[in-house]
């Protein structure tokens, strides 16, 4: 249990400091330090994690894939725009740039998301074969 939520953090992590890094190198008003990354990472991990449940819970009943998907990529622009509230080492310049940004954290935590996945799907098998 304890592994699994592990292995669930780590990618999960991963996945949103990969977006952040991306989102700096390809977005041109999109810029982020060294020590921002860190802060940053942590930060919109714990305001995506809050901002999605309640997404789930209070305006969905029984969510469908592209629902959630959707909701999930609405969770990550609210999640991206708090953390350049709050976050001094972040900075987004313009509307605009907010939507690819958006667009590529969302894609890289749904592949951290995916590899989590696999790895603990993969563990599970090794354990019952053993």
């Amino acid at each position: 249990m304890l592994t699994r939520w592990g292995i669930r953090l780590g990618t999960s992590l991963v996945g949103i400091a990969a977006g952040l890094l991306l989102s700096a190198a390809v977005v041109s008003s999109f810029s982020i330090s060294a020590s921002a990354l860190v802060e940053s990472t942590l930060i919109f991990w714990l305001v995506h994690l809050v901002v999605q449940v309640m997404a789930l819970r209070v305006l969905v009943r029984q969510p469908s894939i592209a629902l959630a998907g959707l909701l999930a990529l609405l969770a990550t622009i609210v999640s991206l725009v708090i953390v350049a509230l709050i976050v001094s080492g972040l900075s987004i310049h313009g509307a605009k740039a907010y939507v690819p940004a958006a667009l590529i954290i969302w894609i890289t935590t749904a592949i951290g998301d995916t590899v989590g996945s696999r790895m603990i799907r993969d563990r599970r098998q090794e354990r019952r074969s053993n």
